[in-house]
């Protein structure tokens, strides 16, 4: 059976809530104030989509969708809510996440209470003023994004890759790193006194920045 396929196709006010749209494709498409809460979107793909009207600050909501491996490529998700969303091995590239809420969507797969495994792919986005509190993403790959101003605040990050990254100096310290590819990352103002950095791997260049707060001063070789 062939997906569902749509192309250069508008949708105002719509609502798919609770539909199945698994493995459907979504081409050059556009959503304005659309609810897909609770909707099934696993294995679905959008392609250069807009889900924000321009001029607007009303995104689309994908709250408690189940959005486990589905797609967005070359989309304008800003200020969409994806509240308690499933979003195992969901995948965001060049992506605009600008005041996306991302409250209580699960990253991770449980085989019990307290062991998990996490998937997701966000690179070359923009994640400015996204809400990431609390989120578990370890050991995923998240490169080239832009996190400055958003709320990563008791999110876990270890052993992903940050590398080429964009933060805040008040982020540094409020979501967790350990193990994190952080090369190609502006490291100004953090202490790695008070960031636990075991297993983080920096560029040579990068040396210089963290050990700043210590007082020591790298020379040339």
């Amino acid at each position: 059976m062939q997906p569902d396929t749509y192309t250069d196709k508008t949708f105002i006010d719509a609502s798919f809530s609770g539909e199945d749209l698994q493995d459907a494709i979504f081409e050059r498409c556009e959503f304005y104030r659309c609810d897909f809460s609770r909707a099934d979107m696993t294995d679905a793909s959008f392609i250069n989509c807009r889900f924000v009207e321009a001029g607007t600050a009303e995104g689309c909501n994908f709250s408690y969708a189940t959005l486990i491996s589905a797609s967005f490529k070359h989309c304008n998700l800003s200020m969409a809510m994806f509240t308690g969303a499933r979003c195992f091995g969901i995948e965001l590239r060049e992506c605009n996440l600008q005041g996306a809420d991302f409250a209580r969507a699960s990253f991770a797969n449980y085989i019990t209470h307290k062991s998990f495994f996490c998937s997701a792919y966000i690179t070359e986005s923009n994640l400015s003023y996204a809400n990431l509190e609390s989120a578990q993403l370890e050991k995923c790959e998240l490169m080239d994004n832009r996190w400055r101003g958003a709320n990563l605040l008791g999110a876990s990050m270890k052993g992903s890759d940050l590398s080429g990254g964009e933060f805040s100096q008040s982020q540094w310290g409020t979501f967790e790193l350990e193990g994190c590819n952080l090369c190609r990352v502006e490291l100004d103002g953090l202490d790695p006194r008070n960031v636990k950095l075991e297993g983080v791997m920096i560029n040579q260049w990068q040396q210089e920045q963290l050990l700043a707060p210590l007082g020591i001063i790298v020379a040339p070789d």
